[in-house]
């Protein structure tokens, strides 16, 4: 594997020591060699090799290079911007501080690492999924199993889908296909927008034209508010087997009178509390699909009271429900290291034999 190569403009607001620790800290993790350098000038921000992330910066030189097709490059704001444009082949993270720095690495190394194809359900650049598929999938009989994978991120658009790329690649190592769903988000294209999308990302499944998927054996596994979401289509009829929640948001009454996440709710539905119920996992009860809830006990105790709480409630409605609550953080569900996503992975795979 080439090594990584991130480079920072001028004019990146950021201490460059820090940036550098974060950079090593993340070669080392991901098994990679490295660098970081500096650029003094737009010119020398152009890749010229090895796997490119880029902190392109303020000048409107840098902005504009962004949208030329300069090749797989990952571009890195720390700072929020919805309005660019990435050219042909190239990835744009966002507004995740400086540790966007780490997630743009290891998403830059995903893809260097493991091949997918990108399926349209849509003609928004957001209306995509990533189908990855073993490499024994065409020597298989009766067809993979498969796993949708909603990511999280409170329904903000700085969050998407290359949260869950790691578990793409740890479920197709365990024999998986996985179709890693991206859907527009509500900060920016209103909450009827995403449930629409999430409804239509899962259904385009069965048109994705691969014979070596079993389409009777699919789960929709979601993470944080990305589980609302899939148990949600879930409830609305979406033809899957199991339905996964991830540290899942379930109850968005009390998330909402809590204020989550500094309001997370109300910012991405608006303060109805009708279309609340709509969408409330704990309120749509029973799904009438087998589920399985995964809680960290170490994460933010409002998602352990809600996990705690729907799991009581699924069961006490009548739906086939597992709760597995074990020793983690909110992402120690979606880190493929722990144990914790270890023992989630073989409960789905026995949940889909």
């Amino acid at each position: 594997m080439s090594d990584v190569r991130v480079v920072v403009g001028p004019g990146v607001v950021a201490d460059p020591t820090l940036l550098s620790e974060v950079a090593e800290r993340e070669f080392a993790a991901l098994g990679v060699k490295g660098h970081i350098r500096y650029a003094r000038t737009v010119g020398e921000l152009r890749p010229d090799g090895g796997i490119p992330v880029i902190l392109p910066g303020p000048d409107p030189a840098a902005r504009a290079l962004m949208s030329e097709p300069v090749g797989p490059v990952v571009w890195l704001d720390l700072t929020r911007d919805d309005r660019v444009s990435p050219g042909k082949d190239a990835r744009h993270l966002h507004g995740r501080g400086v540790d966007g720095l780490a997630w743009a690495i290891r998403h830059a190394v995903h893809h260097t690492r493991h091949s997918a194809r990108r399926v349209t359900y849509g003609p928004h650049p957001d209306q995509w999924a990533d189908l990855y598929l073993p490499p024994t999938a065409a020597a298989s009989s009766g067809g993979l199993p498969v796993i949708v994978l909603v990511h999280g991120g409170y329904w903000r658009s700085i969050w998407a889908a290359d949260l869950m790329e790691p578990l793409a690649a740890d479920l197709v190592g365990r024999g998986f296909a996985v179709w890693n769903l991206e859907y527009r988000r509500p900060d920016l294209h209103g909450w009827q927008a995403t449930t629409a999308d999430v409804a239509a990302g899962v259904g385009a499944l069965a048109g994705a034209a691969e014979s070596a998927l079993d389409l009777n054996r699919v789960a929709v596994a979601g993470h944080s508010a990305g589980a609302q979401l899939a148990l949600r289509a879930a409830a609305d009829g979406a033809r899957v087997a199991l339905a996964v929640s991830l540290a899942g948001v379930l109850d968005l009454m009390e998330a909402g009178r809590r204020w989550l996440s500094s309001g997370a709710v109300a910012s991405a539905m608006g303060t109805d509390t009708q279309l609340y119920g709509e969408a409330s996992p704990l309120a749509r009860l029973p799904l009438k699909v087998r589920q399985l809830v995964v809680q960290g006990s170490g994460d933010d105790l409002d998602l352990v009271d809600f996990s705690r709480r729907y799991a009581r409630a699924a069961k006490e409605s009548g739906d086939d429900l597992t709760y597995l609550e074990m020793s983690g953080d909110h992402f120690a569900v979606i880190d493929p290291a722990t144990p914790i996503w270890r023992t989630t992975a073989v409960a789905m795979a026995n949940a889909l034999r």
